[in-house]
């Protein structure tokens, strides 16, 4: 989830402070983020004419609103599909190293089922406090038990694997040697 459209769609409620909006966002998704991103991302909003200031509360803290733009994108951000697209960080790593000569593909993998489990694990005792919360937790835990599903696939399309060195056909391109001065 995008913390920078979160944002445009909590300020679509109404103006806000950095750490009202890092508060609000914990509150409405069950999830963290640091305060620093916030400010971060408020100040690029900004930058990109979606919020703009809207003045000070009456404890001299900045408040923000979205400008029409912001509004417009923060409500298009709500009414399109989301996709979990994007790089896959344990996927490329698995994919790597089933490549690489003396890799332990099967420890990896038992590793990774470890720590998918203790996730699981960890997520079944939460407090169902709320239900943006809720929401979010039962997300992860479908989203685990799918990931406890492809390691085995994994497991299965590796057996056998053969690793490789590096290729022979070398890119025409390439840095050239810094000259030694």
């Amino acid at each position: 989830m995008s913390v920078r459209q979160s944002l445009l769609a909590i300020l679509d409620r109404g103006a806000c402070y950095g750490s009202q909006l890092r508060a609000e966002y914990e509150r409405r998704t069950g999830a963290r983020v640091n305060v620093g991103q916030v400010y971060t991302t408020l100040e690029r909003l900004e930058r990109d004419g979606l919020v703009t200031g809207a003045g000070v509360d009456d404890e001299a803290r900045v408040l923000w609103e979205p400008t029409e733009a912001g509004r417009i994108e923060a409500r298009a951000w709500l009414s399109t599909a989301s996709l979990a697209e994007g790089r896959d960080d344990v996927a490329l790593k698995i994919a790597l190293a089933v490549t690489l000569p003396g890799a332990d593909i099967n420890g990896i993998l038992s590793i990774q089922r470890a720590a998918v489990r203790a996730a699981l694990a960890d997520s079944e005792t939460e407090d169902p406090d709320a239900l943006p919360a809720a929401i979010v937790r039962a997300a992860r835990r479908a989203r685990l038990d799918a990931d406890l599903r492809w390691l085995d696939e994994v497991a299965a399309l590796t057996a056998g694997a053969t690793p490789f060195g590096l290729s022979e056909d070398r890119p025409r391109r390439g840095r050239p040697a810094r000259s030694g001065g």
